[in-house]
């Protein structure tokens, strides 16, 4: 039997194929069922005993859903014999890795204890939100970034003129910051404030030198899209040139694809670490460079 095997998990299909195949791994043979009360059920007939699995399964919306197909599958792969290993191209829950207000639950703590009580001995996510995020797991992580593969993409896709990357927070100006300095332009941070009762963001600018020029704001998730439209507006307003909206993680919850087109951004990019419209930039390649590199 080999000694590696990818388990595709229902969210991420085409995802984990992708990745097998540049790992040159097989796929384990898995019956998936679903009921009408939206319970899933896994089958796995075939030896797993001693292999080392990777467990592919992103948790976008629905999250908790998807999370507790990844919790069931580790499980049952585990008490086989298997050793686990969560790949989790989208980390849901990653933003609420800290007490941001008294009483709050810090979520992520609570993903990293339910991932090793079902068994996972490794993880590997793709830009968790913050690296802070990563000390609350009691196994080895680590979160392969896909900023490279943006930065490829957009180079070779979009013809800018005297661009400027544009990190809309404080949050993400260390991701922005690698942005520009991999593309070799400007870098510029926003200031953002996010009230953490009602969620309303409000973006301040300062001076902006953006007249005529294209810009590129660099965010890790578009999920409502209300970050990336206050940037977006405060840039029209500066006379921006072609403005680009480029993300990791491309949520878009309801209708934030077109809350964000709206506002004057004119291209929207992501990554399929979540399946969308605007999934462009292939994020398995960064991760199957960084599985390479492990023994297990």
């Amino acid at each position: 039997m080999t000694d590696r095997l990818v388990f595709a998990g229902p969210a991420s299909g085409e995802f984990a194929n992708s990745l097998a195949k540049r790992l040159s791994l097989p796929i384990v043979s898995v019956d998936v069922k679903e009921f009408s009360d939206t319970e899933t059920k896994f089958r796995v007939d075939e030896n797993v005993s001693g292999a080392s699995i990777l467990v592919v399964q992103s948790t976008y919306p629905p999250v908790d859903k998807n999370y507790m197909q990844l919790f069931l599958a580790a499980h049952h792969l585990s008490q086989e014999g298997a050793k686990v290993h969560a790949v989790i191209p989208y980390m849901g829950y990653a933003r609420q890795d800290k007490q941001f207000l008294r009483g709050e639950v810090v979520s992520l703590g609570v993903i990293s204890h339910l991932l090793r009580s079902t068994g996972v001995s490794r993880v590997t996510t793709v830009d968790i939100h913050s690296a802070e995020g990563l000390a609350l797991f009691p196994m080895p992580i680590y979160s392969v970034s896909a900023i490279p593969a943006l930065v490829q993409y957009i180079k070779r896709n979009q013809k800018l003129s005297s661009p400027v990357v544009i990190s809309p927070d404080f949050g993400s100006s260390k991701r922005t910051e690698a942005f520009a300095t991999l593309y070799g332009a400007v870098h510029l941070r926003f200031s953002k404030e996010r009230d953490r009762i009602t969620g309303q963001v409000k973006v301040e600018a300062g001076a902006l030198d953006v007249k005529d020029r294209d810009v590129i704001i660099v965010d890790d998730i578009v999920s409502t899209g209300a970050t990336i439209r206050a940037a977006a507006e405060k840039l029209r307003k500066a006379e921006a040139g072609r403005i680009v909206a480029a993300c990791i993680h491309p949520l878009l919850i309801e209708n934030a694809y077109e809350r964000v087109m709206e506002a004057g951004v004119d291209e929207l990019i992501g990554t399929n670490t979540v399946p969308s419209k605007v999934s462009k930039v292939d994020a398995t390649e960064p991760l199957a460079s960084y599985l390479r590199t492990l023994t297990e």
